[in-house]
């Protein structure tokens, strides 16, 4: 018996470890990396004198964590729901004040106590308590208002245990209702307070006091005293811009730079002046500080709370690096069992490029990158090549030298060669004996193309208008510059990132552009940098006189490689950077789409007479008889997509051809409907001619959309109401078994209208992203890429996605090598290319080809960044890691010797047989 249970236990352990599925662990982080950010700072609390130092955030993407205040390093981070559900209204810190009023201690044997609280969402609006030693939810109580649409503007605040809702009826009154903060219970019934003068653009709360500008006036009420007086508070002057309240100063606020009480017992300094300001304690007593950047030059002034006296162990000045922004202070906090000389006090940042900065002793001593929480586009930049190829390059390249010329004989170039290579000894001699040039910036830093083009720049733009330069192996972040006053365009448009050069040009470096909108007078910004460095390059920042409503790069390029940007102005005027392309516009087509009113229009350009013109040529209307339909998704093919195949072969060898239309896009429009609740409609439009190629409807479907379109296929996803689940609806185009145009295709000579087939799958999953895959000359299979809501990244193959797998399993179908349709797809463990790299928030998925065929590289941006590499057909052209180069050298040397000695030996032998 004892035998029998044993081999059962060894069968059962066997039959576990053959369910298991794993990358190899020399595998992991060898060809990815992943960088994990919290989001922009919203409000934070430091607790040097806790028994472990600590730093709690609350960011605007809705996410609490726990930072290193000596590195800033992540300890733990909870992503909560997203707005307006997880919308975070308050943070509070139990013991994190001087004042008793903010402790938290939970009575004697309960567990309602909390290390730190937050408040979220409006309806409901959910109240929980927090263990900030793990980053646990202890409890949690919601409520449910009344009004929902009044309540969104409501503001939370703590005192002595007890949690104030107040919901604001702007131009009317204030709903103040008190709960016990750790249960939910409420103290009383609610108490309206009448205030005709608030509004939502004037009115703040600074701890109990609710105050309002009126004209030269503050007008506050005290929401916790028994009898509510209104109390008015002269000003000098009317406020410029809004108000601000003050963390930790109860009923004082921040008036042009400077701080106005309204509350009688809480007495301020008048004559400080600064952009932020923040108040804790140092050496036992109450400090305000003052933060403000002055030509560059970050300066901080404390003073003591009591008497106003300056503190000169905390006043410091440092220089504050312009591609963070404008900076304003959080929060701060002094080590309490010190000297009292100010080294031990840290202040932490918030900047207007979403950075976090931490400053201690008059230096940076840490700072997090939290733009890159909300990337909008990317780009991945070739290399530049090492000196030595950059010689041959240019000794190959022979484009300036006349063809014709007796400088292009083969003996000019023997000459070349030999005068090259003797530069080349002479400069690797002066190297060795340390007398050489010194290397470049960027072969310093590692910035030299390699053989299979997979190290490149990594160029991302980030919401805010920062831009990055970061390496795409590494992670390295090589460079980073913001522009100021930027922002998205109108019509739910994004800024863009164009790249006009590439770095295949040498000795030409590759040239970028930025293309956004001034937040301050609406026109165009024409931001154009070099990529590598950082640089800005051909003038850098240009501001345009006009706003920009349609942008194009051009087709071709001049002799200097660059493509032009072919802009459409809001008048229907056409421009192009640099000018001196603008003969290349020259019959260019654009489109413009409205999403509100889902009308798009067609244009031609035509240069003629030294001008560019703009004509007007076709409109479309997809909003449906009552112009309820608006636009929700617009998806165009890669403009750097290479067609491999031009047909497909079916199983009796006949060919059918793709329908590969470059100007066809994809429209997808969404309205609300009476009957299925909502219809959603996909429209594929030849955006030269205007006309609507295919159409089809959905109805009891709803957004979250994400669409693909490549080649002659277009994948989307949409949430199914009907069935409550996720389907994909996969969409093939076909010319038919004879080719319309096999040389050029032309959408204005009325091509045959395409062979549609179509079909939907239920994906187990909500998807947030779809990409195809791209290589460098399309050879390679497509796979799609599917971004999911739990932050997975699947690789999907085409062949499961095929409209055309059959219901049956038939002979043709066989021999095409389709699969039998079945409705579910699979998502196995291995298909996850991002393993246990979870990516929060994924929002978008970027890719681009490498210099090798098989392997294409991808970038996942959300709240994380995740950088990786696939190959959807294996590394067909690459030799794998362990391949033993010694044994197949030990092979080649054994069989070419054996070869040599069986010669002679055969020789020996005829020889012999010669003389017999």
């Amino acid at each position: 018996m004892p035998g029998i249970n044993v081999l059962a236990g060894i069968t059962i352990a066997l039959l576990l470890l053959s369910t298991c599925s794993a990358l190899y662990e020399d595998q992991i982080r060898k060809f990815d990396w992943r960088s994990v950010h919290v989001g922009a700072l919203k409000q934070s609390r430091v607790d040097l004198n806790h028994f472990q130092p600590r730093l709690l955030v609350s960011t605007h993407e809705d996410v609490v964590a726990l930072l290193c205040p000596k590195t800033g390093a992540i300890m733990w981070r909870q992503v909560l729901e997203q707005k307006p559900r997880g919308d975070i209204k308050l943070l509070q810190v139990s013991g994190f004040s001087v004042d008793s009023s903010e402790t938290a201690a939970a009575p004697i044997g309960t567990n309602l106590g909390f290390d730190m609280l937050t408040v979220q969402g409006h309806a409901p609006a959910l109240v929980r308590g927090w263990n900030t030693n793990i980053g646990t939810i202890e409890w949690e109580w919601s409520i449910m208002p009344l009004n929902s649409e009044k309540a969104q503007d409501a503001v939370w605040f703590y005192s002595n245990s007890i949690l104030y809702h107040i919901v604001p009826a702007w131009r009317s009154h204030l709903e103040v209702t008190a709960y016990f903060a750790s249960s939910g219970h409420s103290t009383g019934s609610t108490s309206k307070i009448m205030a005709s003068w608030i509004t939502k653009e004037t009115c703040t709360l600074s701890g109990t006091f609710y105050v309002c500008v009126d004209g030269k006036q503050l007008i506050s009420l005290d929401l916790v005293s028994k009898s509510t007086q209104v109390i008015r508070t002269a000003l000098e002057t009317e406020p410029q811009g809004t108000i601000e309240a003050v963390e930790g100063l109860n009923g004082v606020v921040i008036v042009d730079g400077k701080l106005v009480s309204v509350n009688k017992d809480q007495a301020v300094c008048d004559a400080l002046q600064g952009a932020s300001y923040a108040v804790g304690s140092f050496n036992y007593r109450k400090i305000v500080v003052s933060a403000g950047l002055t030509s560059g030059n970050l300066k901080i002034s404390v003073v003591y709370l009591d008497n106003c006296a300056p503190v000169p162990e905390l006043q410091q000045t440092l220089q504050f690096p312009e591609h963070f922004g404008t900076p304003t202070l959080n929060s701060f906090d002094c080590k309490l069992k010190r000297n009292g000389d100010g080294k031990s006090c840290m202040f932490v940042f918030s900047t207007s490029a979403e950075s976090i900065v931490a400053v201690q002793q008059g230096k940076v001593r840490w700072s997090r990158e939290e733009s890159l929480a909300n990337v909008i586009d990317s780009q991945f930049m070739d290399l530049p090549l090492a000196d030595t190829e950059g010689t041959l390059e240019s000794e190959m390249k022979g484009k300036a030298v006349d063809s014709t010329s007796f400088d292009r004989d083969i003996a000019s170039a023997f000459l070349r060669r030999i005068s090259t290579q003797a530069v080349q000894i002479r400069s690797l001699f002066l190297h060795v004996i340390g007398l050489g040039p010194p290397p470049t910036d960027t072969q310093r830093a590692g910035l030299v193309r390699d053989s299979f083009g997979l190290h490149k720049m990594l160029v991302l733009l980030t919401r805010n208008g920062k831009i990055f330069g970061i390496d795409n192996i590494s992670g390295k972040h090589h460079w980073q510059l913001y522009l100021p006053k930027v922002n998205s365009f109108d019509n739910a448009e994004q800024m863009r990132l164009i790249v006009q050069r590439t770095a295949k040009h040498f000795p030409l470096q590759p040239l970028c552009a930025i293309v956004a909108k001034n937040s301050v007078n609406g026109n165009g910004v024409l931001y154009r940098f070099n990529p590598i460095t950082g640089l800005a390059t051909e003038g850098g920042l240009l501001q345009l006189d006009f706003k920009i409503k349609q942008l194009s790069l051009l087709a071709e390029t001049e002799k200097d490689f660059v493509k032009g940007i072919l802009i459409l102005d809001a008048s229907n005027k056409v421009h192009v950077y640099p000018q001196h392309a603008t003969p290349l516009a020259n019959g260019m087509y654009l489109y413009t789409a409205d999403v509100k009113s889902a009308q798009l229009e067609g244009y031609f350009v035509k240069y003629a007479g030294g001008q560019l013109s703009c004509t007007h040529i076709w409109n479309a209307r997809l909003g449906g008889h009552n112009s309820e339909q608006q636009i929700i998704a617009v998806a165009g093919k890669n403009p750097i997509e290479h067609v491999h195949s031009q047909g497909r072969v079916l199983g009796d060898r006949s060919v059918l051809y793709k329908y590969i239309n470059p100007n066809l896009v994809a429209f997808v429009t969404q309205a609300p409907d009476a009957t299925h609740k909502s219809v959603l409609n996909l429209y594929l439009v030849d955006v030269v001619s205007g006309s609507v190629i295919f159409s089809m409807t959905h109805r009891k479907v709803r957004a979250p959309l994400s669409i693909v379109h490549s080649e002659n296929w277009l994948a989307y996803s949409y949430f199914n109401e009907k069935v409550r689940r996720t389907e994909i609806t996969t969409i093939e185009l076909y010319e038919g078994k004879a080719q319309a145009n096999s040389s050029v295709w032309s959408s204005l000579q009325a091509p045959p209208m395409p062979l549609v087939e179509r079909q939907s799958y239920i994906i187990p999953a909500i998807v947030e992203a779809l990409r195809e895959t791209i290589t460098e000359r399309g050879i390679t299979n497509k796979h799609v890429l599917i971004g999911t809501a739990s932050g997975s990244i699947i690789e999907m193959p085409w062949h499961l996605l095929d409209p055309r797998r059959p219901i049956a399993s038939t002979t043709q179908g066989r021999e095409e090598g389709a699969i039998p349709y079945i409705p579910e797809l699979p998502l196995p463990t291995e298909s996850h290319i991002n393993y246990n790299q979870t990516v929060a928030r994924l929002r978008n998925i970027y890719t681009a080809p490498s210099g090798l065929e098989s392997t294409c590289l991808v970038v996942a941006t959300g709240l994380d960044l995740f950088v990786t590499r696939v190959a959807p057909s294996k590394t067909f052209d690459l030799l794998k890691e362990d391949f033993d180069y010694i044994l197949i050298s030990i092979v080649l040397v054994a069989l070419t010797s054996g070869s040599l000695i069986v010669k002679h030996l055969a020789s020996r032998k005829l020889l012999k047989q010669a003389w017999k």
